[in-house]
């Protein structure tokens, strides 16, 4: 049986017939705002992975000014009214609109656009700053699968046994996919000391389950040591807002020391801010030269240049697997491309498109997709990646129980410069 809405007004108590009208029209101006904001995001600074930018203020107001086509969410104003008349339960203006909101970013099939709420948002904005609680580790998506790209050092995945290129099917018994991707991370993040159960396949040993408690990771990107009176090795682990100085610091250090070669490794590496993995490739390119360039949708495009450094030249050896992506890949793709040294190891992850983050200014954010990235010999790698020059597989069983001695990346690294740094 079915109502008429002249029977739906009338069951309904005086009231409410009309109870949340404005805030409906509110609701929906917040709807078209976010819509429209594809057209509004160009200029700032542009994040991969870790975001780093936000709206300012005066683009929402620009938003605000074309909001248009009312018309056509029409179905939001009759279906919010039909609930409020007859569904038997709790109900708040403010879970419906958080939920037309995820619904709307989920609809595209983009797993790296999406409507944050105001703890999705203020965990984003912590991990950027340099520190959560959580389980140390980055994910991404891949052929519709949530696959750990890389696992922090001392963190409580890395003590569970988690490595890179596990895939994640379940978490705390919720089964996932790579749509899931912002699910599975905010069910991750919680209260310090607290366990998750994680259910995780890998290819070398099926499925299985792993337990680790969250806790406070403090993340330092860049790590580095003398191998030898002449061969230098520097680590990153992700792109933050203080990476591309303290990746010159340690350079500068290491060459004081005798550094003649470089072992640049970046696997595991899930990217992070465009203007660090540029600082740090400019030490290798030539000042003025493209390291990255970028283009929207509208066919905009915008041009990265080296700034220059002082180890133009000097014998580079980059590490690479598939757990490299975004912004590292900027990095191997512009070594790559203008042949500064010689990529060793894997495939990478294949992730060539850039994301914008919008502080929507009520505690909330938008992630949202605005353009493609390209190497500076005009590739786009989304979904396809970065073949290194030297192939070298490297097994789970070595990483599992790591050591230098046993990884064969590290090694054939060693091996390519001793030829080249005397």
């Amino acid at each position: 049986m079915s109502l008429n809405e002249k029977e739906i007004n009338e069951r309904l108590p005086k009231n409410n017939r009309s109870s949340g009208r404005g805030k409906w029209i509110a609701l929906v101006v917040a709807l078209l705002l976010i819509t429209n904001l594809g057209s509004f995001v160009l200029g700032n600074k542009i994040a991969f992975s870790i975001p780093g930018s936000v709206a300012s203020s005066p683009e929402f107001a620009a938003a605000m000014e074309g909001v248009k086509d009312i018309d056509k969410f029409k179905k939001l104003f009759q279906v919010r009214e039909i609930l409020y008349k007859l569904y038997d339960g709790p109900m708040e203006d403010k879970d419906l609109l958080e939920g037309s909101l995820k619904g709307m970013t989920e609809s595209l099939n983009d797993p790296y656009t999406v409507f944050m709420n105001e703890k999705d948002f203020s965990d984003l904005m912590e991990k950027n700053e340099g520190a959560y609680v959580g389980l140390g580790i980055q994910v991404g998506v891949k052929d519709n699968k949530i696959v750990v790209i890389s696992v922090f050092d001392d963190s409580p995945a890395q003590k569970a046994g988690i490595i890179s290129g596990d895939i994640i099917q379940k978490v705390n018994n919720i089964d996932l996919t790579g749509n899931d991707l912002e699910k599975a991370v905010s069910i991750m993040k919680g209260k310090d000391k607290t366990e998750v159960t994680l259910g995780i396949y890998r290819e070398s040993k099926g499925s299985f389950e792993v337990k680790a408690k969250r806790d406070t990771i403090n993340m330092v990107t860049v790590k580095g040591e003398m191998l030898d009176k002449s061969t230098g090795y520097i680590q990153i682990s992700m792109f933050d807002e203080h990476t591309g100085d303290q990746f010159n610091k340690k350079l500068s250090e290491l060459k004081s020391k005798g550094m003649k070669g470089l072992v640049l490794d970046l696997r595991s590496n899930p990217g992070g801010l465009l203007s660090e993995c540029v600082k740090v490739a400019s030490n290798f390119i030539d000042k003025g030269k493209v390291i990255v360039s970028t283009k929207d949708k509208y066919g905009a495009e915008e041009k990265y240049e080296s700034v220059g450094g002082n180890s133009i030249g000097m014998p580079l050896v980059l590490l690479t697997d598939e757990g490299t992506a975004s912004a590292s890949e900027i990095v191997a793709g512009a070594i790559r491309d203008y042949k500064a040294g010689t990529l060793v190891g894997e495939k990478t992850f294949g992730k060539g498109v850039v994301q914008r983050v919008l502080d929507l200014k009520d505690g909330t954010g938008l992630k949202v997709t605005v353009s493609k990235y390209y190497t500076p010999n005009g590739e786009n790698i989304h979904k396809v990646g970065i073949a290194p020059e030297i192939e070298v597989k490297i097994t789970d069983e070595v990483r599992e129980s790591y050591s230098r001695e046993k990884d064969p990346q590290f090694q054939k690294a060693l091996e390519i410069l001793k030829d080249k740094v005397k």
